[in-house]
């Protein structure tokens, strides 16, 4: 039976590589419409977590990954198990190394693991977000080191990923899936891949376009992120509510889609991926500026809204140097555990080293967790009225559905509202950043 046949029956062996927020919610589709599934990764805390039924993401449960062990779902470390998958599909980071490049160590460590064990009739699938040209210069060689023929005995493709954590309209099976091959044959085994677990499959013409496409959707929200991030600061010194600006744009039943300020970007695509395309465009003699500029009002939010702490601690005749002061969320965006890239964390940070005693309350993450750039040894706060007043300032870094904003706003001394939860109210110890 050929590969094709097998995927379209569903008797093929799926391998992920990969089992974080992109690759676990996959493997899930996966074994919930009956294909066999290999799940791979390097740590070995996480497959111990899987193989006890259990899981280490918010949103997905320990009943689904033991009704997934229950439908063969199996977790490993061990590599030489590739050679039993018909479909290997790579998930795993590409984050930017400290000179802000990227950094595909990643993407091409799982690669060269995998080569020793490939075989005829694989197919190959990228989901990791990158520049354009990587699958066919850092991929396609390196399967064909081989001596395997892509296109002819292996099948390289490249289908980004579209996950959303925390979004309740959409799930991994009802985002459409941009799938691109390196030659035809490629695409067709990429969307019998794809078909049977997602409802549309949107084919692309090269994997450059698929690359660029997915480098597009995220550099568009970085770019009006940074836009309205921007109005934020006009409308704050000319003493303008930004929110009621854009309600009220928002009006407008064409030509206007509202995004709205925050204390920076957050999560591991929309801080990260435009650096890819800026260095890629280098390459050709082009400097992307537009880009830059909009990373650039970005990346300084966490820096302006500890700017607003302190005028509004001044007011109060403190310091931030000495100041109690709590953080509402870490992660980076509303009911996720994902704290990755968070604007919340840089803050913390800042208010560190400006000499404030900081706290946080997350009812996502109970400690906070190991990070590559900052470390805290510090337990999720329970708010209660008293944990609440013996605060100096609470900043509202992440509006979390589970807070009680009527408990905080109550017994709070002071709140810093960096996402616009008490939009259009006027209290004294309520201050917008």
């Amino acid at each position: 039976m050929n590969l094709l046949e097998k995927l379209h029956n569903r008797s093929a062996t799926i391998g992920i590589l990969g089992l974080g927020y992109v690759g676990l919610p996959l493997m899930l589709r996966y074994a919930d419409v009956g294909y066999r599934v290999i799940g791979f990764d390097i740590d070995e805390e996480k497959v111990k977590t899987l193989c006890h039924g259990s899981s280490y993401i918010g949103h997905i449960s320990a009943g689904e990954i033991a009704r997934a062990l229950e439908q063969g779902f199996s977790p490993t470390s061990d590599f030489s198990r590739v050679a039993e998958a018909d479909a290997l599909i790579i998930c795993v980071p590409t984050p930017l190394n400290r000179h802000q490049e990227p950094d595909l160590r990643y993407v091409i460590e799982t690669v060269e693991s995998c080569l020793p064990h490939l075989r005829p009739g694989q197919v190959v699938s990228l989901e990791s977000t990158t520049y354009p040209g990587t699958t066919e210069e850092e991929l396609l060689p390196r399967l064909e080191s081989t001596g395997l023929k892509v296109g002819e005995e292996l099948y390289l493709v490249y289908s980004p990923e579209r996950e959303d954590p925390g979004n309740p309209d959409f799930s991994t099976s009802t985002i459409p899936k941009l799938c691109s091959g390196i030659t035809p044959a490629c695409l067709r085994a990429g969307v019998a891949l794809y078909e049977q677990v997602i409802t549309t499959v949107v084919e692309l013409s090269s994997t450059r376009a698929a690359e660029m496409a997915k480098l597009l959707e995220n550099i568009h929200r970085a770019v009006n992120i940074g836009l309205v991030n921007e109005m934020k600061i006009v409308a704050d010194r000319m003493g303008i509510d930004i929110h009621e600006v854009i309600d009220a744009a928002a009006t407008k039943p064409f030509g206007f889609v509202p995004y709205y300020p925050g204390p920076g970007l957050g999560g591991h695509c929309i801080p990260v991926d435009p650096f890819y395309l800026t260095w890629k465009a280098r390459e050709y003699g082009v400097h992307t500026r537009f880009i830059e500029l909009a990373g650039e009002v970005n990346s300084a939010m966490p820096e302006w809204v500890v700017g607003k702490v302190a005028e509004a601690l001044n007011r109060e005749r403190k310091s931030i140097n000495g100041s109690r002061i709590l953080i509402l969320g870490i992660a980076y965006k509303k009911d996720v555990d994902d704290t990755r890239e968070s604007p919340a964390v840089a803050m913390m940070a800042l208010l560190r080293d400006r000499g404030a005693k900081v706290a946080y309350s997350d009812p996502h993450v109970a400690r906070f967790p190991k990070m590559r750039n900052y470390r805290f040894d510090l337990e999720s706060v329970t708010l209660s009225d008293e944990s609440l007043a013996s605060y100096d300032c609470c900043v509202i870094a992440t509006d979390h559905t589970l807070f009680d904003y009527d408990q905080i706003r109550r017994h709070a001394r002071l709140i810093v509202d960096s996402r616009g939860v008490y939009r259009g109210e006027h209290a004294q110890h309520i201050v917008r950043a």
